[in-house]
């Protein structure tokens, strides 16, 4: 019992001066890290061009431009630029300028040292001197919004209007070659249920397939419509005849047709027979065909599925 006591005493103190060692390691290694990442260093870095305000009509064909940029730091600046790829601005509204169907940068020192470097860094050289940026020429096309949507209403409610996307058009910037063949931009289709109240949902728009070159002011829309109650209205509407024969005489019956409609309750009072206009069109009936069919010619665009109840007018002709 003594001796297995004293083996784990002594067991213990080893993986204490273990521990101790593994620490005193681990300090100095760490002390080593930040003593070389303190010192100053130069060294050359490829940055990738970031291209700010390329006029809207123009698209950059030579899209992997690198710059190499020679600069002096200590260790811990230099992190970043190994941690993630170095980017310079060029901005094309005032660093560039067009040159014989190219734009074209010169190098700047100064800018980009009082610009897009802090203090600590210290910028000794850009190579190359010149940068060309070939372009070709974009079309700029406003194309329109068509709404893909199913409403299902709850019953007794209706849009007072249509639905609409906001916005209702679409900028579309890119070759010329893609972009005139493009006339509209439709939204995904979308399923509203048991609606109510007023409609203002997001939705995605379907973009055209392999859009790397294309430009879009927006990819989705606001799809509204204002939903209101509805409720069904009946009026007597007098038929009116056309193209009736000037040699004929015609009596026909009956003379006024009920007509079914949906309007909303807000604007139900303003809805009155003067509203529509019911016409049979002589020139229409076939031989042998001894009544006349109804039809609209005049309905309130405030109304919905409006209907005549009367499928036929009877009528004689005489002399």
């Amino acid at each position: 019992m003594i001796k297995k006591l004293k083996s784990e005493i002594v067991k213990s103190i080893k993986n204490k001066r273990i521990n101790v060692f593994f620490l005193f390691l681990l300090s100095a290694f760490i002390i080593l890290i930040f003593t070389k990442l303190s010192k100053e260093y130069t060294n050359t870095v490829a940055f990738d061009v970031e291209k700010l305000n390329v006029p809207q009509e123009n698209i950059i064909l030579n899209d992997s431009i690198k710059i190499n940029i020679t600069l002096k730091t200590h260790g811990f600046k230099w992190l970043k630029y190994y941690l993630s790829k170095p980017k310079i601005k060029i901005d094309f509204a005032k660093d560039v300028y067009k040159k014989e169907g190219v734009f074209v940068w010169n190098k700047s020192k100064a800018y980009l040292n009082n610009t897009q470097f802090d203090k600590e860094v210290e910028l000794l050289n850009i190579s190359p001197d010149t940068l060309t940026f070939r372009y070709g020429i974009n079309l700029v096309k406003k194309v329109p919004v068509k709404v893909n949507a199913k409403v299902n209403f709850n019953p007794g409610y209706n849009t007072a209007g249509e639905l609409v996307s906001n916005p209702d058009s679409i900028v579309i910037v890119g070759p010329n070659v893609i972009v005139s063949e493009i006339d509209f931009l439709e939204t995904e289709d979308v399923v509203f249920d048991d609606v109510k109240s007023d409609l203002s949902e997001i939705t995605k728009l379907k973009l055209p397939q392999n859009t790397s070159d294309l430009k879009f002011s927006n990819n989705e829309v606001l799809v509204e419509a204002k939903v209101e109650k509805f409720t069904e209205g009946t009026l007597k509407i007098p038929v009116t005849i056309i193209n009736q024969p000037k040699q004929m005489e015609l009596k026909y019956f009956p003379k006024t047709v009920n007509v079914s409609y949906y309007v909303s309750l807000n604007d139900y009072n303003s809805i009155t027979n003067k509203n529509f206009k019911v016409i049979c069109d002589y020139s229409k009936i076939t031989e042998n065909q001894s009544f006349l069919i109804p039809e609209f010619a005049k309905v309130p665009e405030n109304v919905k599925n409006p209907k005549i109840s009367q499928q036929r007018i009877e009528f004689i002709l005489t002399k």
